[in-house]
Formats: C-alpha cells, sequence, structure tokens
C-alpha cells in the first residue's frame, strides 16, 4: 500500500484533531510567535505525517512527500532570516517545534533536523561567532544562494556526519578530505549513517581541508553543501534497521568529486570554532525523543482511557497497577521535559561550564528516558501495543537509537559530565 492510499484510510475528523501542546505557552512562557509556530507543526504532524509514519516505517523507505507538504507549510525554511524569505525561529523555537514533529513520526522529525540545521549552523549560530568583515560579507552572500533554493524550490539538504571513527564525536580531524584546486575543493571520502541519502538535493558534508603534504587537523574542518548530481557522488548499501527506518541513512561516497567555493556552508575555521563555543549545536538531535517520550506517554493514556482512534472504547484505566504505571511516566517525563527546556533556552555563544554541564544531562536524559517511557508504556498497555497496526512499538524501536548517535552519544554525556565537573580546564593529575 502507498503512503497515498494510507491517507485516505485516516478520516478527516481524526487528522483534524488537534493535540495538546507538549510545553503549554503559559507555562513555559512562549512568545506568541512561539506558541504559532509550534501549534502549525503539531498540526501538520498529525494531519499530514502521522498518516504515513506506519508505511515508512515498514517499507524503510525516505517520506520526501513529507517535505514536499513541508516547502508549502514554510517549514523548511524555518531558520532562515525573515529578512531572507524565512521564518526567522531561533535555536528554542527550533528546538520546541521538532519535539513537536518528533511525536508524529520519529524519521521524518530527525531527517527534518539534518534539514533545517544546515540553515540554522549556517545562519543564527554562525552569526554569534567571530569572522572578519570580509569573510561574513562573503558568508552571507554564499549563504544566501543557498536560502534562495530552499525558500523558491524547497531545496532539501541534508547533514551527513558518521565516518564509523572518532571524528563524529569531536576528537580527531574528519576522514572525508577536500583538497583545495582553482575555483574549489576535490572532495574524497565515506559518510555512513547518512539519513536523507538518495533523497537530499544537497548534502552538507563536514570534511577536514587538507592541502598536498599538509597534516590533517580539526582547526581546518568545512562544511560544505555537495550536490547530489554531483560526479563522484554514489548511495551504497542497504539500510534495514532496528528504528528510524523512515530516515534511509544509506552510506554516501565521494569520489573525486569537485565542490565550488560558494557552496561552503560557513567561512574557513568557522565550524571548529562553533564547536568549540557554541556546544548546543549538537543537542538537536534531542527534540525528536523528546517528542517520543511525549508519545509514548499520549498512547498509554489514550489506551487504558478507551480513547485511541480505531481501537475499542474498552477503558482499562481503573486498575491500581496502570494507574502507578501512569503516575511513573508522567513523573519521568515531566523531569525530562524541564531540564530539557532549561537547556536549550541556555543555548548561546560561550556558555557557562554549568551550562554546558546541563547540556550534556538533558541530551542523556531526554535519550535514556525516552526509551525508558515507551518500555513501561508497553509494559502497562500490554499484549496489543506490540502489534504494528499500533504506533507504540514503532515509538519504541525509534526510541531505542537515540543513546547510541553522535556526536553526544548517551556514554559521551556520562563521561564528559563525570570529567569536566571534577577537573578545572587545564587540570591534570600529577
Amino acid at each position: 500500500m502507498s503512503a497515498q492510499a494510507h491517507d485516505a484510510g485516516t478520516t478527516g475528523l481524526d487528522r483534524e484533531t488537534i493535540d495538546a501542546p507538549l510545553f503549554a505557552p503559559d507555562a513555559f512562557r512562549l512568545s506568541d510567535e512561539q506558541a504559532a509556530l509550534t501549534a502549525k507543526v503539531r498540526a501538520f504532524g498529525k494531519r499530514v505525517v502521522a498518516p504515513r509514519a506506519a508505511f515508512h516505517d515498514r517499507e524503510a523507505t525516505f517520506p520526501i512527500e513529507n517535505f514536499r507538504d513541508m516547502h508549502g507549510e514554510g517549514l523548511l525554511r524555518l531558520c532562515i532570516s525573515k529578512d531572507e524569505g524565512g521564518l526567522g525561529a531561533d535555536f528554542q523555537t527550533y528546538c520546541l517545534a521538532a519535539a513537536e514533529l518528533g511525536r508524529y513520526c520519529g524519521a521524518t522529525a530527525l531527517s527534518w533536523n539534518m534539514h533545517v540545521c544546515s540553515t540554522l549552523w549556517s545562519g543564527p549560530l554562525a552569526d554569534e561567532l567571530e569572522m572578519t568583515p570580509a569573510d561574513r560579507a562573503a558568508h552571507r552572500a554564499r549563504r544566501s544562494v543557498h536560502y534562495q533554493r530552499i525558500v523558491n524550490d524547497g531545496a532539501v539538504y541534508a547533514q551527513p556526519f558518521s565516518e564509523g571513527g572518532a571524528a563524529a564525536a569531536g576528537a580527531i580531524a574528519f576522514g572525508t578530505e577536500a583538497r583545495p584546486v582553482a575555483g574549489g575543493f576535490i572532495v574524497n571520502g565515506k559518510k555512513i549513517f547518512a539519513s536523507l541519502s538518495g533523497a537530499a538535493d544537497y548534502y552538507g558534508v563536514l570534511c577536514t581541508e587538507r592541502a598536498e603534504g599538509e597534516a590533517a587537523s580539526r582547526r581546518n574542518t568545512l562544511y560544505l553543501a555537495v550536490p547530489a548530481n554531483a560526479e563522484g557522488v554514489s548511495v551504497v548499501g542497504d539500510w534495514d534497521p532496528l528504528g528510524m527506518r523512515g530516515t534511509v541513512s544509506r552510506t554516501l561516497l565521494f569520489k573525486d568529486v569537485f565542490v565550488p567555493e560558494d557552496a561552503m556552508l560557513m567561512p574557513h575555521g568557522v565550524y571548529f570554532q562553533a564547536a568549540s563555543r557554541w556546544p548546543h549545536m549538537f543537542i538537536t538531535l534531542s527534540p525528536t525523543y523528546m517528542g517520543l517520550a511525549q508519545a509514548a506517554y499520549d498512547f498509554t493514556v489514550g489506551y487504558l482511557r478507551g480513547e485511541l482512534p480505531g481501537m475499542p472504547p474498552v477503558k482499562r484505566r481503573m486498575f491500581p497497577t496502570k494507574q502507578i504505571a501512569v503516575a511513573e511516566m508522567r513523573i519521568m517525563l515531566e523531569q525530562t521535559k524541564a531540564l530539557w527546556f532549561q537547556a536549550i533556552t541556555e543555548a548561546r555563544a560561550n556558555p557557562s561550564r554549568e551550562q554546558v554541564l546541563r547540556a550534556y544531562a538533558a541530551q542523556h536524559t531526554v535519550m535514556e528516558n525516552a526509551n525508558a517511557i515507551a518500555v513501561k508504556a508497553i509494559r502497562t498497555c500490554g499484549g496489543q501495543a506490540m502489534l504494528k497496526s499500533l504506533p507504540l512499538e514503532r515509538i519504541y524501536r525509534d526510541s531505542r537509537c537515540g543513546a547510541l548517535m553522535l556526536p553526544w552519544t548517551a556514554e559521551i554525556c556520562v563521561d564528559r559530565i563525570g570529567r569536566e565537573a571534577l577537573y578545572e580546564p587545564g587540570e591534570k593529575d600529577d
């Protein structure tokens, strides 16, 4: 059955019912603009994205039609400034919007993150970093070209990151390299778990600029928009994972790919500066999992109240064991939301040590608790919750993937919290 056919099987009433906000505007002091944007994404997720989620999960196909529809809704240009035709969302607003989308399809929300970060990193984030006046002027001219592709044509950008080594965690230089040549660069290398592979129009590739005979250095990281149809770009391998199946994160190969200089999404040296001075840029995967945590809780409440669409109206809420389980889920959810909201509110250039530690803690908490809530949801709802006809088992599988995702896996967060809490910068044991 096609995704379009699946759409047709959803009633108008079901598709138009609007869920309560994940972060209530009054309680979390959201601006009117934030409330409106998150409501727009929530309605889009419920109406457009949710009906297609099961199909793309089952088939492990990319939901490109969601992105085409996002273009019509203006969501591809969420973080592009208003004076360049975008919606002008900042970091916190993006995170809140992405969490809402994650409630309806984890794979779509995670893939949307890869696209939006191409504009978030090159836009609001880069604007807070140091550049010479000439570099800033050149950067604004280059990014305007990319932004107009998105605004006018609905171009989709990906952000392949991982290579199978320590580079994605920031420990060593990226193995994918860009050799300077007249007018641009020759790119060679490989990216694994490359979401949107075969679907994106441009791949925002992090690579190491390296001239002949020069040593590789993280300081020379480039961020290049490589056209998907450029000669030498290929997509290889199968994609049949546990969860996040709709991201279609196959392997990208780059063989002597010429990329013009105006394809730079950040000027020379600015990505390294961003990674050092804007660490919250690495928690943009977490909104998807914040949404999944809410989705698991919402499913459980609806199931126990006998209010799930398409299910018999059988109430199971009267059993004390069910009530205790829901209470425990709610407590975990509220703890997760509070810490995560504080962390995304503190995102900025040059955060304090405490703010960075809190960001690590928030990332770890969201990624672990999303799955913990989903596990308890399945246990609480019982056998029927395991059926693929219901979304909970997909939420469970998607939520299990979060703790594994670079650059801030759950283990990396724990390691950094412990080390940075105990050692001042530059401090060593004798």
